[in-house]
């Protein structure tokens, strides 16, 4: 099990960036949380298999089609055992 905290920078509110990312993570089979951050980023908590995980920022680091990311701040977490499923908060 991996758990990592993303902070995703760029154009990446209004462009559907939450909805999307909980749409490819509930498609990987992660658990974790997707959250608009005041500074105009997304912060998300992401975890499962390594694999997956890494699957999933990669995928961050592109976004969905009307974002433009320009950087990922990581750190690696311990893993959340209450998250069930992805959620938009």
């Amino acid at each position: 099990m991996r758990a990592v905290r993303v902070r995703v920078h760029g154009r990446v509110q209004g462009v559907w960036f939450r909805g999307s990312t909980r749409d490819e993570a509930r498609r990987l089979g992660l658990a974790g949380w997707v959250t608009n951050r005041e500074d105009g980023s997304v912060e998300a908590h992401l975890q499962g298999d390594p694999a997956t995980v890494d699957a999933m920022l990669a995928w961050c680091r592109v976004g969905p089609p009307l974002a433009a990311v320009t950087r990922l701040d990581l750190e690696d977490v311990d893993p959340d055992d209450t998250l069930t499923g992805f959620d938009v908060r």
